[in-house]
């Protein structure tokens, strides 16, 4: 009996040691699914960075939208404490709205964005809306810039962590697995949120976001091989009705029907299921994106026993070194662009501002690529980075662009100031109307005074563009004496300081332009003015009507133009440069003025910008006018005075008088602008300006003598989609007369 028993116990503990022996050759896959979430989907973070703690190895990674691009990042090489690091510094609200900085549009653009305040496109005479907030061209650019070092990786299994994610196609509404092809366009195709992303297309099929059809790709990565299933669920529960607050919470919520039945199954099939405690954030609460980590690193830390018993059921693995491209510039040897039609080569260049070979920083090369974006002739902008075999660390770039057949669109605009008075533009905007790269825009703008603004332009990027430029301006203004003084004689029993002042100028422009050195705008041209102003307050005409006629003339003359601009806002600058020269030659005329004799005028303005802290920042300016030549022309002397109009012929901006209260052919001027933003986008600005205004002040010395004029203004701003909102008041000490200033919308 002792033998059977001793037998017993020899066979029972040789299976138990058999057992043992197998469970610990055994080496779990593990695979991770992560979902969907939008900005809750920065969990995900949290979560990687306690498996990491806890030594688990992951073997694949299926993810969907916010959870493909976190996971596609994890796949290529990054470790959790770097996604932690990238993610902390990146702000959400300009990589999602695709916006610009100013400093990277073209001269062109930055005229355009900061004269229209809303664009529809309008083509077959009817009005369409965009297909979402943003074309998601900045994430598209990040990624292309994070995964670089994975860029000649085709298949995604071939990655130091097998990877897929689902997008929908939006045609059929089923999903598809993508799991091959260029790395950053597939999970920007996963993450492309209805009505917040544009659609991305690859290989003429349609994409949103693979949340509309699988939010949880758990069946797709178990099929990869993995044994065991990390799961971590950031979806979207459904809201009550108090909590559907916009269009967006409805889109989100309906799209949320399927998934949300559907995981309760999904969920059954989770090995190891990790839902965060993020109820209190929404897919748009990026800027509570360290919380969201934590709540992550929280939710994945009570179940920490569990992953460490994983951990200790794998063998261990060294792993790969990983190379990241960390540097901050790429030398591009040669660009090739396909998929161009109608904008030629040169056109996208020089929205890209790009010019090869050269060194370019991944900054200047985001910005470039957004602003071919947002000129609105590409649906879609592809691009990849070839390594040349011929030099170490240069690279050809491939550029597949995608052209919009939208050619027409209408934009608005409307606007408030003391000179021009009330205004509403209306803008119709035909491209290639008559050859490749051109564009054709009408202004038409009614109010108070009726005004328009005809532009002709073919875009050569950076060869010579040749354009062609009608405008009209007209406004009625009461001035002082001082403005027609030695232009007719004042009766001595005249009783009125002032006359109302009716102004017209019509303007025509034939121009050829260039853009070089990538900030500087070149132009030279020729032009035509018409130049009309009367008063029926004083004299009577030849049919004896109250009315005197001071200028009805066409002038001629040949000008050049000499930009550069790299303020970061033209309203509230904090930083940045700019210089606009512009030197008119006036060679012959026509009309009333009979005593014309040809004469030059010059001006040029420069000014800097710097911000001292988050809220504090300067600028300053300086500017001056004079006129070379003969004097017997006083038609087109400067004249300074008001605020927040746009500039017509030599009409200059002054705090602490009216419009045209100052006049003469030469002058100075100095302003200083401090301004505090105490909340975002609000601004309070305190103003200086000194000047000095007459005639030949360089030849009579009187430029440098004293300061002949200056005023003071204090005045808040309010940014809005409309333009800028600005109230001023403004005191000049020489006159010691108080102005107010009104401006509100972009200046057109």
């Amino acid at each position: 009996m002792k033998q059977l028993i001793h037998i017993f116990v020899f066979l029972f503990s040789a299976i138990i040691f058999a057992q043992n022996d197998t469970l610990s050759k055994k080496d779990l896959k593990v695979g991770l699914v992560l979902s969907g979430g939008g900005a809750k989907g920065l969990a995900h973070i949290g979560v990687l960075k306690e498996i990491e703690k806890a030594g688990v190895r992951v073997d694949y990674i299926g993810g969907t939208s916010m959870g493909a691009i976190i996971g596609a990042l994890y796949a290529s090489g990054y470790t959790a404490h770097q996604l932690d690091s990238i993610f902390n510094e990146l702000d959400f609200e300009t990589l999602i709205r695709d916006d610009v900085p100013r400093r990277a549009k073209t001269f062109y653009e930055k005229e355009d964005d900061e004269k229209y305040a809303l664009t529809f496109p309008f083509d077959d005479f009817q009005l369409r809306f965009p297909s979402a907030i943003s074309k998601g061209q900045n994430v598209y650019n990040l990624l292309s810039r994070l995964l670089l070092h994975v860029k000649d990786v085709e298949d995604f299994n071939d990655l130091p962590i097998p990877f897929l994610c689902i997008a929908t196609d939006v045609e059929k509404g089923k999903q598809v697995v993508l799991n091959k092809g260029y790395l950053p366009r597939m999970i920007a195709a996963s993450g492309a949120l209805p009505s917040l992303f544009s659609p991305v297309n690859i290989d003429d099929t349609i994409y949103v976001d693979g949340g509309v059809v699988n939010n949880y790709p758990i069946d797709e990565v178990k099929a990869l091989g993995a044994d065991i299933i990390i799961g971590v669920d950031v979806q979207d529960t459904l809201r009550s009705r108090d909590k559907l607050k916009s269009a967006l919470d409805v889109l989100l919520q309906i799209n949320n029907y399927r998934t949300i039945e559907g995981m309760a199954k999904k969920r059954k099939k989770t090995d190891v299921y990790i839902n965060p405690k993020i109820d209190e954030f929404s897919v748009v609460s990026f800027d509570q994106g360290r919380k969201i980590i934590e709540a992550g690193e929280n939710a994945a830390n009570d179940i920490s026993s569990q992953l460490n018993n994983i951990a200790l059921q794998q063998k261990p693995k060294q792993k790969v070194p990983i190379t990241f491209a960390d540097n901050t510039s790429i030398f591009i040897d040669n660009v090739l662009v396909t998929g161009n039609e109608n904008y030629t080569s040169s056109y996208i260049l020089g929205k890209l501002k790009l010019k090869t070979p050269s060194l370019v920083s991944y900054q200047d090369f985001s910005d470039g690529v957004n602003n071919l974006s947002t000129t609105g002739n590409f649906n879609g902008i592809d691009y990849t980075f070839v390594n040349n075999p011929e030099k170490e660390d240069h690279y050809v770039l491939h550029f597949d662009v995608k052209e919009s057949n939208f050619k027409t669109s209408i934009r608005l605009g409307a606007h408030y100031d003391n000179l021009y008075k009330s205004a509403a533009l209306i803008n119709i905007t035909r491209k290639r109307l008559i050859t490749n790269n051109d564009i054709v825009s009408l202004d038409f703008i009614v109010g108070d005074n009726i005004r328009y603004n005809f532009n002709y332009y073919i875009d050569k990027g950076y060869y010579w563009s040749i354009g062609l430029n009608s405008k009209f301006s007209f406004f009625e203004k009461n001035i002082g004496l001082d403005f027609i003084e030695g232009e007719i004689e004042i009766p001595e029993d005249f009783q009125l300081n002032k006359i109302g002042l009716t102004y017209e100028d019509l303007t025509n422009q034939l121009f050829l332009q260039t853009v070089f050195r990538r900030v500087f705008q070149l132009g030279l041209g020729a032009e035509h003015k018409w130049l009309k102003y009367l008063s029926e307050t004083i004299g009577l005409d030849e049919d004896n009507n109250p009315r005197t006629l001071f200028e009805n003339t066409n002038y001629f003359s040949a000008y050049g133009i000499l930009k550069y601009d790299t303020l970061d806002n033209k309203f509230f600058p904090s930083s940045g440069m700019f210089f606009d020269g512009d030197f008119h030659w006036y060679l012959f005329a026509e009309g009333l003025n009979n005593d014309f004799e040809p004469f030059s005028i010059a001006k040029a303005k420069a000014g800097y910008a710097h911000r001292f802290n988050s809220k504090i920042s300067g600028n300053i300016s300086t500017e001056g006018g004079l006129k070379i030549g003969s004097t017997t022309t006083s038609s087109l002397d400067f004249l300074l005075g008001g605020y927040g109009y746009v500039p017509t012929t030599n009409l200059i901006p002054m705090f602490g008088y009216e419009a045209l209260e100052l006049r003469g052919d030469t002058y100075l001027k100095t302003t200083v602008n401090l301004d505090y933003e105490f909340a975002r986008k609000n601004h309070l600005v305190l103003s200086g300006n000194i000047a000095n205004v007459g005639d030949d002040l360089f030849g009579n010395g009187d430029w440098i003598k004293k300061i002949q004029y200056s005023g003071v203004s204090l005045g808040y701003g309010l940014e809005t989609f409309l333009g800028p909102m600005e109230l001023k008041y403004s005191y000049s000490p020489d006159s010691g007369e108080s102005i107010w200033y009104v401006s509100a919308g972009f200046r057109f």
